[in-house]
């Protein structure tokens, strides 16, 4: 049989070793011609009394990257056709029946009377990972970068191809549900701990080990398919069981709020399949995958998390005619959080640093920010000592700016004040290169001014960082009215070198995530100055989707920068800019009584060493007046915290801020955490449709003033009955 994505070679004992290399992929995937490919491979194996069993592994760096989501697009848009053609019965059956040819696979190799091991290099993530579950002995090689893990939670899903009901099998309930409703990759030695790899042996030792399990006498039965397999926490119905589901069932409330219908499906999957034999278990399985495709929530979060993402991650932004661009040396200003953990995820990257501040002693304090960061690896076992050491020798802490003479891109990250950046632009462009690209990471200040006072504003970029950047996924590059295409080609060359996601937006104060989260953190201040308790601000907050209250988000991103931003604001474009309540509330919290956030232990907050955050009791003397809690419309505080970004997201489409759909969603999830069962802030419009959006917003405006009134575009396109995702789609070159 000629197979294009695998290669199976027996050898003198009878033992197949069944190799995965997609050709032209730097990962191997599943996909229709893999899954054609691999049941030939079964039924061989299967059918060749010669053969004695057989060894998956691959032939890449890594094992299995999971399934291309492609498929799944395929499968709605069949349904969907079904559906219109033959009805809503026959589109569901043919979903079903489609979406369970994966499962079926698995379960053909592991009831086939032949053994099968895999041996997993690298990762196996997802579907790759299913494949590795339905086998009868994993073995993984040693390497430190290996992972394996169910991570579909992430992008909507849940593993659909037996994953749900073998882990659930494998291990103590509550440790399968937490697995699952994860999603994380785990380490090798994590794996092994919980059973799910069987051993680890030298990465040149991984296939000769895994046919040496079977001919050992490896028997090529799971348990579960053996007479008697108990399950590893008892029956669902018995004492044990009952110490489980109930309390798993108010955490998976406590921490999602039911808006993730894929964690309610893990739940519903693992409780009902554990009281049935397997067979009945993935056929549970695949109905409710079936069910989970037909959301909208899935639909969104794949296309932004999955497919949206990589087309970003890959460069779709960048310009294309300009040479990709190496980095030997950047050059940073300013070491305070922000500069110094900008160097650490440079330095992090392999790229030389120049760390600059107004003395020696304040950049040696930024560098010991890496050192801080590379100790708390080094004692998680994340990192070496040898590792930590080699990074903080790539960084150079210096007051001297002619260190920066040599830097392929220089970023400023002073005070976010107009004159301390001014002077810092005016030093720098004295020493550095005239090919150099200069770089302001304001969070606020459009860059166009800022340009100003460079020589060469073509070379001048914006490069938004979010904190903590160490942990933070998006950087925003913000294009001034003269910046050019290799300036634009560098930024994004850069992100993408420290392994971050970039999205581009034109220049405006605030650019677009600030404009955005600025907002949801107002409408928490002028909740609270209505008189909504505080408490209530944040939790509803969180039962919207967010990560976390508005309040609390203020904390974290401090109130004095919330403070000084107001009074830019202010200054630059007089005080109708601003709002008169929100002033009120800062000025008293920060000038009046000293909290800043969580930066120096109060705020909104009360940080007490050991303690968990609380409410600061004095919020109570702010307030004059007090709403009763229970008459406030909990479902109106979710629309005003939602909305309020949402409608910001709009208006940066209709000012031309945003010009590419796919950069607003992923960057308001990536950049401030806009409720990710949404897909974003113009997916959650088109998720909600236009039209009933603009009627909720001009209900609010009515009630709350004009930051609820639609823009001109969001009005008309719900006149039309358009959507974001149909009147701007990705590639087109369609206006506002």
């Amino acid at each position: 049989m000629h197979m294009v994505h695998f290669k199976l070679d027996v050898d003198a004992d009878g033992i197949a070793l069944v190799t995965w290399d997609s050709p032209g992929r730097s990962m191997n995937v599943i996909d229709l011609k893999v899954m054609e490919e691999l049941a030939n491979v079964i039924d061989k194996v299967a059918g060749d009394a010669a053969i004695k069993g057989a060894v998956i592994t691959s032939g890449k760096d890594s094992f299995c990257a999971g399934a291309d989501l492609t498929m799944l697009d395929m499968l709605s848009r069949e349904f969907t056709d079904v559906m219109r053609e033959q009805g809503e019965e026959m589109g569901v059956h043919r979903l079903f029946e489609e979406g369970r040819r994966l499962s079926q696979l698995y379960r053909r190799l592991e009831t086939c009377g032949k053994p099968w091991v895999a041996a997993i290099n690298g990762m196996a993530l997802g579907g790759g990972f299913e494949l590795c579950l339905a086998c009868h002995h994993r073995v993984a090689s040693d390497n430190p970068k290996s992972r394996v893990g169910l991570p579909e939670i992430k992008i909507g899903l849940f593993p659909g191809a037996g994953g749900t009901q073998r882990i659930a099998r494998m291990m103590m309930p509550g440790d399968a549900l937490q697995f699952l409703l994860k999603g994380d990759q785990i380490r090798i030695p994590q794996a092994k701990g919980m059973k799910i790899i069987d051993a680890v042996v030298p990465a040149g030792d991984l296939v000769d080990a895994a046919k040496k399990w079977i001919r050992d006498g490896g028997k090529p039965t799971n348990p579960w398919d053996v007479e008697g397999f108990r399950l590893p926490g008892g029956l669902v119905y018995s004492k044990a069981g009952m110490m489980t589901f109930p309390p798993a069932n108010a955490i998976y409330r406590r921490e999602t709020y039911d808006n993730y219908p894929a964690a309610r499906a893990i739940m519903q999957t693992v409780y009902e399949g554990l009281q049935l034999p397997i067979d009945q278990a993935l056929r549970v399985e695949s109905r409710w995958f079936a069910k989970i495709l037909r959301t909208p929530e899935a639909a969104a979060m794949i296309r932004s998390l999955f497919v949206s993402m990589q087309e970003l991650n890959k460069g779709a932004r960048r310009p294309k005619d300009v040479p990709p661009r190496e980095f030997n040396k950047i050059g940073i200003i300013g070491a305070g959080f922000m500069g110094a953990s900008i160097g650490y995820v440079t330095a992090l990257a392999g790229i030389e640093v120049v760390l600059i501040d107004r003395d020696l002693e304040s950049a040696d304090k930024g560098k010991q920010h890496s050192h801080k960061l590379m100790t708390e690896q080094v004692n998680r076992g994340r990192a070496t000592s040898a590792e930590r050491d080699a990074l903080l020798a790539r960084i150079t802490a210096t007051a001297d700016y002619g260190a920066l003479s040599d830097c392929d891109l220089v970023i400023e990250a002073v005070f976010e004040d107009r004159k301390v950046k001014a002077e810092t632009i005016k030093k720098a462009q004295d020493v550095i290169g005239n090919k150099t690209i200069f770089a302001s990471n304001t969070s606020t200040l459009p860059i166009t001014s800022l340009a100003g006072e460079f020589k060469d504003p073509a070379r001048f970029i914006g490069i938004h960082f979010f904190s903590p950047v160490e942990r933070m996924l998006l950087v925003e590059i913000i294009l001034g009215k003269e910046t050019g295409d290799v300036a634009l080609a560098t930024a994004m060359d850069f992100v993408r070198a420290i392994r971050k996601t970039p999205i581009v937006v034109n220049d405006s104060r605030g650019f677009f995530a600030n404009r955005c989260v600025l907002n949801y953190i107002q409408e928490g201040h002028l909740m609270f100055m209505e008189g909504v308790p505080a408490a209530m601000i944040e939790n509803v907050g969180r039962m919207a989707g967010m990560p976390v209250g508005p309040l609390s988000l203020n904390d974290e991103v401090a109130l004095d920068l919330g403070w000084k931003i107001l009074k830019a604001t202010e200054a630059d474009l007089g005080p109708k800019a601003v709002n008169a309540d929100q002033k009120w509330l800062l000025q008293e919290l920060v000038e009046k009584r000293g909290r800043l956030g969580r930066k120096n232990a109060k705020g909104f907050y009360d940080y007490a060493p050991g303690s968990p955050k609380r409410l600061w009791p004095g919020l109570a003397e702010l307030q004059n007046k007090k709403l009763d809690p229970d008459k406030i419309d909990v479902q109106e505080l979710k629309y005003r915290l939602l909305m309020v970004q949402s409608l910001e997201a709009a208006r940066c489409v209709e000012e031309g801020v945003i010009t590419d759909v796919r950069e607003a969603d992923v960057g308001s999830i990536l950049g401030f955490g806009f409720a990710p069962f949404t897909g974003g802030t113009l997916s959650y419009i088109d998720m909600m449709g236009t039209r009933r959006f603009v009627d909720i917003c001009k209900k609010l405006e009515k009630k709350y003033g004009e930051r609820f009134k639609p823009p001109k575009l969001l009005v008309e396109m719900a006149q039309k009955g358009d959507t974001f995702y149909g009147r701007f789609a990705p590639g087109t070159a369609q206006a506002a």
